[in-house]
């Protein structure tokens, strides 16, 4: 009752309406995208399995992380606290606007890997290569948009902490997984170097090939 009632009380002067309407998008953001995993579970038991490699890397390892991140956030450890309303007001438009992008990147991108995604690294009877949607531009769009909302994030609070949990852990421990989750698909599509050729990571190619 006593976080209602704070809640509220934002709503009470312009600033305060900003921040708790960027908090709603927060909050609708992060929901959607762990429905979409959800959904992602329910579909991935229905297909049968050709071969996988077990990683410490997948949506468990990754809750904790984002557990431990909100943990961060929520009691500002590493926090600047601007005092600039400008400044404040676009460093929240300007990370608001990303992780809108992110959320809409992940759960396209799982609808257009469809009933290829597993939470291990693993390729099934009938896997396949997709090339639509993000997949367009990234390869991994499922970890890429986490990253960018991961840093969104630590712009949005201002938190160093934040950037340095992103950048230090999160993206190499991404790295590393999409590394094997690419040589487990090389090994099964021979056609999948010339796709990691013409397309980036987790950012698109300024200068794209195509294959």
């Amino acid at each position: 009752m006593m976080q209602l009632d704070r809640f509220r009380r934002l709503f009470e002067t312009p600033l305060g309406a900003f921040d708790a309407v960027a908090s709603i998008i927060v909050v609708l953001c992060v929901a959607a995208i762990f429905i979409a995993i959800i959904c992602n579970f329910a579909e991935a038991n229905t297909h049968a399995v050709r071969k996988e490699r077990r990683s410490v890397v997948e949506t468990g390892t990754m809750t904790l992380f984002f557990i431990i991140y909100y943990l961060v956030a929520r009691f500002q450890i590493g926090a600047l606290h601007p005092q600039s309303v400008p400044l404040h007001i676009t460093l929240v438009s300007l990370s608001i606007a990303v992780l809108i992008l992110g959320t809409f990147v992940n759960i396209r991108g799982r609808t257009s890997l469809g009933h290829n995604w597993a939470n291990q690294i693993r390729m099934y009877d009938d896997q396949s290569i997709v090339h639509s949607g993000p997949y367009a531009f990234v390869r991994h769009p499922l970890y890429a948009s986490l990253i960018w909302m991961f840093f969104a994030g630590s712009v949005m609070y201002v938190n160093w902490l934040l950037f340095l949990l992103t950048a230090c852990v999160f993206v190499p421990f991404m790295t590393w997984r999409a590394r094997q989750e690419e040589g487990m698909l090389e090994e099964t599509f021979p056609e999948y170097g010339a796709y990691r050729k013409a397309t980036g990571m987790f950012f698109p190619k300024l200068l794209r090939s195509h294959p």
